[in-house]
């Protein structure tokens, strides 16, 4: 990486060329561990869970009924008398199906040998301990067949992929007690900026409190990271550089101080400790953002990553570049956030040339998904990210937008 903090002056990157440049630039840092199923939401698999047995690992009834052989009652001119010779509920062992008789059965049950269909309850007719089975049942109606979800040998769930609640399920269906995955990301979380005071600290003339501290961490954690707090330091060139030489973390965060005012240190003092890749994207708000290294450290050279100071363009800014650096060094697998085509429900100037994220509430009006805009749309102001359904991303080649046109947004909602 370049050791001048300048080294991009006159050029603003696209967002896509950053993204690039980026993961080009890391590695997976977290290490690997062994976890139990109930602390494994949240984590990143380190290694493929492979199925060692199927998914049903036998034939069961799907639904509550009687099962039978189909052959019994195929082409019949009408219900066959079909005795019953058992009853299974599920966890039971069965008995072989006696040739030209039906069991009851149960939702879960391992179908007798000799059955292949089962005929729901609903659709049943008795006569005493006598099934009157219509003609004509299907093989395989109404049963689940063995591997039918996941066959034994397959991979059920890939590394690299975020565990849920439904991936969790499955391995603990697979039998599996511990899964490996890698170690939570540490990341050291830096505000900047003489005007920036703890939320909840007295405010003098001047002064705001910490705003994107609370939004990173939280967006941080979100994504599996542990967060170990920097604080906040002041405009000062000396107090910046020796804060961020002392931090130990696999990623260096921070927000503000990025920008090319005389009181913006921190590309300086990192470009002093190890070098800047880039500063300066084609991204509205977002366009400060540095990226680079510190050297040292417990993993070597620190990937470091500065956001801009205003939270609506940090959170943009993150979106665009921190959550994917933050996926490819927690060894996950990269995924573009889902993205829907809506209808716009507003005019919005704009030049080409920069990708653009406004925040928007999505409201159904008829047929149509419309996307209106949240309140408040400079970069600073938070009140309409707080109630923002999506970000609406304009792509670098559009130019205005008016009511009607189609409109890409990014649900936020389960995206963090």
């Amino acid at each position: 990486m370049p050791g001048a903090a300048d080294c991009y002056p006159d050029t603003l990157l696209s967002v896509d060329q950053a993204r690039e440049r980026l993961l080009r630039a890391v590695t997976p840092v977290a290490g690997i561990e062994s976890v139990t199923l109930d602390a494994a939401d949240g984590r990143v698999l380190a290694q493929n869970v492979v199925a060692a047995l199927s998914l049903p690992p036998f034939a069961q009834a799907a639904m509550d009924g009687y099962a039978l052989d189909h052959r019994d009652v195929a082409g019949a001119a009408g219900p066959v008398r079909l005795p019953l010779s058992g009853r299974v509920a599920a966890g039971n062992a069965p008995h072989p199906l006696v040739p030209g008789t039906a069991v009851r059965i149960f939702t879960g049950a391992p179908l007798p040998d000799g059955a292949d269909t089962v005929l729901m309850q609903e659709d049943a007719e008795l006569d005493g301990d006598v099934l009157l089975a219509p003609p004509s049942l299907a093989p395989g109606r109404h049963c689940r067949a063995v591997g039918e979800d996941i066959a034994v040998g397959a991979v059920a769930l890939p590394a690299g992929r975020r565990l849920f609640p439904a991936a969790v399920a499955l391995a603990a269906a697979l039998g599996e007690r511990t899964l490996v995955v890698r170690a939570p990301l540490t990341v050291a979380l830096l505000s900047t900026g003489n005007e920036v005071r703890p939320a909840g600290a007295p405010l003098p003339p001047g002064a705001v409190h910490d705003a994107n501290g609370p939004l990173l961490t939280a967006l941080l954690r979100r994504l599996g990271c542990r967060v170990v707090p920097a604080g906040i330091v002041g405009d000062d060139p000396a107090a910046l550089t020796a804060t961020l030489s002392s931090l130990r973390a696999d990623l260096i965060l921070s927000s503000g101080g990025v920008s090319a005012g005389e009181e913006d240190h921190v590309k300086t003092a990192v470009a002093a400790l190890g070098g800047i890749d880039f500063w300066r994207l084609a991204l509205k708000p977002g366009k400060p953002l540095a990226f680079g290294h510190i050297k040292g450290g417990h993993v070597g050279n620190t990937p470091f990553l500065g956001l801009p100071g205003n939270p609506f363009a940090a959170f943009a800014a993150f979106l665009a570049l921190g959550r994917p650096l933050v996926q490819r060094l927690s060894g996950e697998t990269i995924a573009d956030p889902p993205r829907v085509t809506v209808r716009c429900g507003f005019t919005h100037g704009r030049a080409p040339g920069k990708r653009e994220y406004l925040r928007v509430v999505l409201r159904q009006e008829g047929a149509d998904t419309v996307a209106h805009l949240a309140g408040a749309g400079g970069s600073a102001a938070l009140s309409s990210l707080a109630v923002a359904d999506a970000v609406a991303e304009v792509e670098e080649v559009r130019d205005s937008l008016r009511p009607g046109d189609p409109l890409t947004v990014i649900p936020l909602h389960g995206l963090f």
